[in-house]
C-alpha cells in the first residue's frame, strides 16, 4: 500500500473517530461521569433535562456555553473517575478534583490532551505514574499531585511540559533522582518536591527556587540545599531502564509524527473547522502559543512619512517612554503570540529585546477621525497617569486599521482569572482582593468620568475582559473612551455601554451606561458567575441582574456569595459581601432614573473597609 494511501485511510479513521469522540451532549456526558462516583449527593443539580451552563450545575465552570472547567473540589466524592465521559467535553480545559477521597492509581487524565491545569491534590491516588503518562498533555501549566501516595519516580515527561508553570508534588513518596527540567523556556514559577523520598544531586536547573521546594527528601544534595553532593552516593540507576525508554521513546516518537501528519492533512483540509473552535475560547485568553508574524508591512504604512526621535521610529509614535522607546522594526522582529480575537479586534503578545512584553491590538473600525484628530486623541491618552489606567506605549496609524500598543499585564484580565484557567486561583482571589479590585476599578472609572467629562461613555466598554491586573492585583482599565473613534454602527456591536436596558430600549447611551457596567463587575466579582449580559447569542452563562434581583426579594442575598468568599469566612465578612452585591444591584438598575449616579457608586464601594 502506498504512503498516500495509507495517510488517506489515517485522515478518514481519525475523522470517524472524532465523529465518534464527541458523540454525547455535554450534559449527558457529565451525568455520566457522575454515575461513576461514589457519595455524590454534593452534585444534586446535575439532573437530566438540564443544562451545567444554563442551570449553574455544581463545579461546572462554563463560557459561552461550553463547559470549560470542572472544580469538584471538598465534595467528598470517591469511586471511578469515567475519563471517557470527561472526552465528550470538547471545551474541558481544567480539572479540580482537590480534597476528595479518590484512590487508586491515577486515572487516564493523558487522555484529555488539551488540559492547561491537573489539580489532585490530597486525595488517596498512589501507585507508580508512568515515565511517559504527561506526552500527550503538552498544554499543561498546572500540576498539582500533592499530599497522596504516589510512589516511584517522578515521571519524565513531566519536566517535558513547554509550558508548565506550577509543579506540585509534594506529601507523597516518589523516589530516585529528579529529572532534569528541559523546557525550551523556563516558565516554571512554583515547584514544591518537599516531603517524599528523593535522592541524588538536584538538577542545575532548580537551583533558582528555594531550599524549601526540596525539604525533607534525605537523599538529596546541591543547590538551593546545603548540602555538598561530594559526601553523598550517587542515586542508583536501574540496569536496562535506559534501554528500555531510548526503545520507548523512539517508538512513540515514530506514532507521534504519524498522528501529526494526519492533523496537518486535516487542517489543511477544514480550516473554517479549526478557526470556528479556536473563536469559541478567544475571549477566555487561552494563551494560544503558536508564533505569528506581525505583518502591518503588508497594510500599506511604507506610503505615510516616517517619525523619527522622541516621538518613535519606524511610523510608530510613542506615547509614553517610561518603559523604553521601540519602533516598528522591534515589533516586527518580536516572536509574538496570539491572545485571541476580540469584538474591537485581534491581540498579540510580543517580547521585545530589551524584555518589555507587551499587547498590539489591531483594529480596524476606527476609521471615524482624520489623522490629525486621531493622534490628538492619542496623545490626550498617551498623558493620563493614573495606577488604575492602562496608559497605551505606541500606536500606529494607518488607513484601514490601527494599531495600539500597550503593556503586557502578567495576570492577565479578570475575566480569565475569574472564569478561566483558575486552578488555584481561588486561593489569592479573596475577599480582600475582590474588593480592592472593585475599589480599584471604581477609582479608575471616577478618574475617567472626570476627564472624560463631556463624553456620553466616558469608558463605553468596561466589562471584566477589559479590566487588567498587575503583579500585585491592582487593576488596570483598558479599552477606554473609544466611542468617538470607532464606526457608530460597529460601537452598537463590540461596546458594552451598548448592552445597557436604556439602548436596548430606547437607543440612548449617557456616562449612567458606564454605571450599568459597573453594576455587572461587582454582581461577577461577587458571586463568581459569568454573566449573560456578555454574551451576544443570550446562551449561558447567569443574568446576574434578575438573579441578584430575585434572591433580594426572598431574603437570600447570602446564598448568592461565591462560595470561594463566602466559606470561613466571619459574619462581618460575609455581610460586606452583601453590602456591595447591593451595590451592584442598584448600579444595575434598567431604570436610569432609578440607577445611581458615578460617583454615588463610588463613594458607596469605598465606605466598605474590610
Amino acid at each position: 500500500m502506498s504512503v498516500v494511501r495509507l495517510l488517506v485511510l489515517l485522515l478518514l479513521l481519525t475523522l470517524s473517530l472524532g465523529n465518534l469522540a464527541f458523540s454525547l451532549p455535554e450534559n449527558e456526558a457529565l451525568l455520566k461521569f457522575k454515575n461513576s462516583l461514589t457519595r455524590a449527593v454534593t452534585l444534586g443539580n446535575w439532573v437530566s433535562g438540564s443544562s451545567p451552563c444554563i442551570n449553574g450545575w455544581v463545579g461546572a465552570i462554563c463560557f459561552d456555553g461550553f463547559v470549560t472547567g470542572l472544580h469538584l473540589s471538598d465534595l467528598s466524592l470517591s469511586g471511578t473517575i469515567d475519563i471517557e465521559a470527561l472526552q465528550q467535553l470538547p471545551g474541558l480545559r481544567t480539572i479540580s478534583f482537590a480534597n476528595n477521597s479518590f484512590s487508586g492509581p491515577i486515572p487516564e487524565f493523558n487522555k484529555l490532551g488539551a488540559l492547561k491545569s491537573l489539580l489532585l491534590s490530597h486525595n488517596e491516588f498512589s501507585g507508580e505514574i508512568p515515565n511517559d503518562f504527561f506526552v500527550p498533555m503538552s498544554s499543561l501549566k498546572k500540576i498539582w499531585l500533592s499530599n497522596n501516595k504516589f510512589t516511584g519516580k517522578i515521571p519524565g515527561s513531566v519536566m517535558e511540559l513547554p509550558h508548565l508553570k506550577e509543579l506540585h508534588l509534594e506529601g507523597n513518596q516518589f523516589s530516585g533522582p529528579i529529572p532534569p527540567l528541559k523546557q525550551p523556556k523556563l516558565l516554571l514559577t512554583s515547584l514544591d518536591l518537599s516531603h517524599n523520598k528523593l535522592e541524588g544531586e538536584i538538577p542545575p536547573s532548580f537551583s533558582t527556587f528555594s531550599a524549601s521546594s526540596f525539604a525533607e527528601n534525605d537523599g538529596l544534595c546541591g543547590k538551593p540545599l546545603d548540602k555538598d553532593c561530594s559526601s553523598s552516593p550517587p542515586a542508583m540507576v536501574v540496569p536496562g531502564r535506559a534501554s528500555i525508554s531510548n526503545s520507548n521513546s523512539t517508538s512513540l516518537f515514530g506514532v507521534m509524527m504519524l498522528a501529526l501528519i494526519v492533523i496537518l492533512i486535516f487542517f489543511a483540509m477544514c480550516p473554517s473547522s479549526r478557526t470556528h473552535k479556536d473563536d469559541n475560547f478567544s475571549m477566555l485568553e487561552k494563551e494560544n502559543l503558536d508564533e505569528v508574524v506581525l505583518s502591518v508591512r503588508g497594510h500599506g504604512s511604507s506610503k505615510r512619512p516616517c517619525h523619527h526621535g522622541k516621538h518613535g521610529t519606524g511610523d510608530l509614535i510613542m506615547l509614553n517612554e517610561e518603559k523604553g522607546s521601540f519602533g516598528l522594526q522591534d515589533l516586527m522582529k518580536a516572536a509574538a503570540e496570539v491572545l485571541g480575537n476580540g469584538r474591537l479586534g485581534s491581540a498579540y503578545k510580543a517580547m521585545l529585546t530589551n524584555g518589555l512584553s507587551v499587547v498590539v491590538k489591531r483594529m480596524k473600525e476606527m476609521n471615524m477621525l482624520g489623522r490629525d484628530s486621531f493622534d490628538a486623541e492619542m496623545r490626550r491618552f498617551g498623558r493620563i497617569r493614573h495606577k488604575n489606567i492602562l496608559t497605551p506605549l505606541a500606536y500606529h496609524f494607518m488607513k484601514e486599521e490601527k494599531l495600539m500598543v500597550s503593556e503586557f499585564m502578567p495576570k492577565g484580565s479578570l475575566l480569565y482569572l475569574l472564569h478561566g484557567d483558575r486552578g488555584f486561583c481561588h486561593t489569592e482571589l479573596t475577599w480582600a482582593t475582590r474588593l480592592k479590585i472593585i475599589k480599584g476599578i471604581a477609582s479608575g472609572l471616577s478618574f475617567l468620568h472626570s476627564e472624560y467629562a463631556n463624553y456620553n461613555l466616558p469608558h463605553g466598554n468596561l466589562k471584566s475582559s477589559n479590566v487588567l491586573l498587575n503583579e500585585t492585583y491592582e487593576p488596570l482599565l483598558g479599552d477606554y473612551a473609544l466611542d468617538p473613534l470607532i464606526n457608530p454602527s460597529h460601537s452598537a456591536q463590540v461596546m458594552f455601554a451598548y448592552k445597557s436596558p436604556e439602548y436596548i430600549v430606547n437607543r440612548q447611551v449617557s456616562p449612567k451606561s458606564d454605571v450599568y457596567c459597573l453594576g455587572i463587575i461587582i454582581l461577577e466579582v461577587v458571586t463568581g458567575k459569568f454573566p449573560s449580559q456578555y454574551l451576544s447569542n443570550g446562551k449561558g452563562g447567569t443574568d446576574v441582574v434578575r438573579w441578584t434581583h430575585q434572591a433580594s426579594s426572598e431574603g437570600k442575598e447570602k446564598e448568592l456569595i461565591d462560595p470561594e468568599i463566602a466559606n470561613n469566612s466571619s459574619s462581618d465578612s460575609v455581610q460586606q459581601m452583601v453590602q456591595l452585591l447591593r451595590i451592584g444591584a442598584t448600579c444595575a438598575e434598567s431604570n436610569t432614573a432609578q440607577r445611581i449616579n458615578m460617583s454615588e457608586a463610588i463613594r458607596r464601594i469605598e465606605e466598605i473597609q474590610v
